[in-house]
């Protein structure tokens, strides 16, 4: 066994996907409301992935359902630590409520990209999840604002990569209103996973190899082939010897 890596996907944003993807991971990203789900598909979704025995984690967002949550807001630190407070804190209940532990919190979209370049929003993230719970891990980009954030709060970081975009020489995500900033073959994505998870080194989108680790590997549910994506990947982790887990 080379080792063990997480495979987590965002859930509960309404795509029909869901259920066919959940059994191929180990973490669910839930919607908490804000740019997706919430109410009762958040409790079906939570339902579902304790019947997989996958990690339950929060996918907190900006307040913006017309732009699912890709819209960038410039909001004060107070604002931002009470809207993360607020989701990660229904998506809790809703656990609790099912007799179920929630894991991890990982932003989604534009939260996600602004902490990770922007102490203060890092802060006001890892601030309002150390005073719900020091416990649960914090999901976001290697080497970046977050995980500095999280480690000086004292919270468990996992490093993601994202298993269908690229990356620049820096070993940051391509910014997505570039042409190449998506992967657009599956056997592509699989080489890239297995690129990071075997050899923890990616591609850059100038072809130079960089450095890059991984505790957890994030796939997307809406693509137009992502069920047979997803289970391509666990497929090929699988031959590898590799255990998906978080």
């Amino acid at each position: 066994m080379l080792g063990k890596i997480d495979l987590n996907c965002d859930m509960g944003e309404g795509f029909a996907t869901d259920a066919l993807i959940m059994p191929l991971i180990s973490s669910a990203n839930i919607a908490c409301g804000y740019h997706a789900g919430g109410g009762e598909l958040m409790q079906q979704t939570i339902r579902l992935a304790m019947q997989h025995q996958v990690a339950i984690g929060a996918h907190p967002s900006f307040n913006d359902r017309d732009g699912f949550g890709r819209r960038e807001m410039q909001l004060y630190g107070e604002e931002i630590h009470e809207i993360v407070s607020n989701q990660v804190n229904s998506i809790l209940k809703a656990a609790e409520a099912e007799g179920a532990k929630l894991s991890h919190v990982k932003p989604h979209g534009a939260l996600y990209n602004m902490a990770a370049n922007d102490p203060m929003v890092a802060d006001a993230i890892s601030r309002a999840i150390k005073e719900i719970d020091a416990s649960l891990i914090v999901y976001g980009l290697p080497d970046s604002a977050s995980e500095s954030s999280a480690k000086a709060h004292g919270l468990k970081f996992y490093r993601e990569v994202f298993s269908d975009r690229t990356y620049t020489n820096e070993g940051r995500l391509t910014p997505r209103q570039q042409q190449n900033a998506l992967i657009e073959t599956v056997e592509q994505c699989i080489a890239q996973v297995l690129q990071v998870v075997v050899h923890q080194t990616i591609k850059s989108t100038d072809g130079q190899e960089i450095s890059i680790q991984a505790d957890t590997i994030c796939i997307h549910g809406d693509g137009e082939h992502a069920v047979a994506f997803a289970q391509l990947i666990k497929q090929s982790l699988d031959q590898q010897g590799i255990a998906i887990k978080q």
